[in-house]
């Protein structure tokens, strides 16, 4: 009787053990932060990366829902390979309401400012101070950890108005980079310098490009 009794306790500590072990890896992963958005689809247009699990407005910013009215916002790849080595970038402070399609990110490189819109309306919740104290990761990470704000979104349905189709993305990001390269012929070496994938710095290849009005012309701000 004894050792059923020694063996039963024993088990039940084993099962508290356990029990708790797993509170506590539960408790662990729920405070991690994710920073970066769920990107599992990779396709390429035109050399650039463009995730099919992200919304695009067609002033090349991108939103993707982070859970039940937030979302997660930044800039596609050919936005951030036209702007290239930006000196400084700002963006609206938390609390700050944006509207869709406002000028609301701005970029900074030689004494010129460039500026993408909202791709949603909303109230913003949160901005990346990594990219705005290193900018290069932009350029580097435009979909993982060069995005740029959170909003809180209270009307869902307003993150899929006026947004590229999905349906559409591929099409849509085609024609930008045919336009781009109709500009400039020169333009289609620089993007495809390394195996088809854009050049870090597009404009730097082209001394005479005034960059502020070619950003403007694709970022739907000009």
């Amino acid at each position: 009787m004894t050792v059923l009794l020694v063996l039963a306790t024993f088990l039940v500590f084993i099962v508290l053990d356990y029990v708790m072990h797993r509170q506590r890896e539960v408790a662990t992963v729920a405070v991690v932060p994710r920073t970066m958005p769920a990107a599992s689809g990779r396709e390429y247009v035109g050399g650039f990366l463009v995730p099919e699990d992200l919304s695009y407005h067609p002033g090349h910013s991108w939103l993707v829902r982070e859970r039940k009215n937030v979302v997660r916002v930044g800039v596609d790849e050919f936005a951030a390979a036209l702007m290239g080595k930006v000196d400084k970038i700002t963006v609206p402070s938390p609390g700050q309401w944006l509207r869709q399609g406002q000028n609301a990110l701005s970029f900074y490189r030689g004494g010129q400012e460039t500026q993408l819109v909202s791709p949603t309306e909303g109230e913003v919740l949160e901005v990346n101070s990594d990219v705005l104290h290193n900018p290069a990761l932009l350029r580097g990470d435009p979909y993982g950890q060069g995005w740029l704000l959170t909003l809180n979104v209270p009307d869902e349905v307003s993150t899929t108005r006026n947004l590229v189709p999905r349906h559409l993305v591929a099409a849509w990001m085609r024609d930008a980079v045919e336009r781009l390269y109709a500009r400039q012929p020169l333009l289609a070496g620089a993007v495809a310098a390394d195996g088809g994938r854009p050049a870090e710095d597009i404009t730097a290849e082209l001394p005479n490009v005034d960059w502020k009005k070619l950003t403007g012309e694709f970022f739907l701000t000009a």
